[in-house]
């Protein structure tokens, strides 16, 4: 059942649907492309994290694990897993808004299960709560070692979708 939340000036908003089925609504390929390519941008981009796979309400990223990604006893550093996982679910989170909106992490928690410390990491995350302006996400990060995938971490974000006119940038 589709909500429609009503519209003012001061917050614009989007239609609101519930989560649903990943595949049940394919992106364009436009969209899906725009998507892929900003994703790896500014400190994200340093990080070398890539996109993967991108689905409405879904996405997956990956990282080559370097030297740099590692902190002193070898392990790889919680900083990355934690970035990875709330990148990758404000990424999943934008799948499910309008062009004019973007998205903003309001809040995460995050619960390292394991160390990581193999030669790369999955993020796999997805919408669990689709609002029409917050939105929750779920992350899993995956170390990958000796030819397995290891659950090292999991995290729960909530996000919120602004409209590009209420973002105020100041140089």
């Amino acid at each position: 059942m589709t909500q429609k939340r009503s519209k003012n000036k001061q917050s614009p908003s989007y239609d609101q649907q519930p989560a649903t089925d990943d595949a049940q609504q394919p992106l364009g390929k436009e969209r899906e492309a725009f998507l892929a390519r900003d994703y790896s941008r500014g400190f994200i981009k340093y990080c070398q994290f890539e996109p993967e796979v991108i689905k409405r309400g879904y996405f997956e990223s990956r990282v080559a694990v370097q030297r740099h990604h590692r902190q002193q006893d070898g392990f790889i550093h919680a900083g990355v897993m934690a970035t990875m996982a709330d990148h990758t679910a404000g990424y999943s989170a934008f799948t499910t808004v309008p062009e004019e909106f973007q998205i903003l992490t309001i809040e995460f928690k995050i619960n390292f299960l394991r160390p990581a410390f193999g030669k790369g990491l999955i993020c796999r995350s997805r919408v669990i709560r689709e609002g029409s302006q917050l939105i929750v996400s779920e992350s899993e990060v995956f170390d990958q070692r000796e030819g397995k995938e290891i659950l090292a971490a999991k995290a729960l974000v909530t996000l919120m979708a602004v409209h590009k006119e209420r973002l105020s940038r100041k140089s």
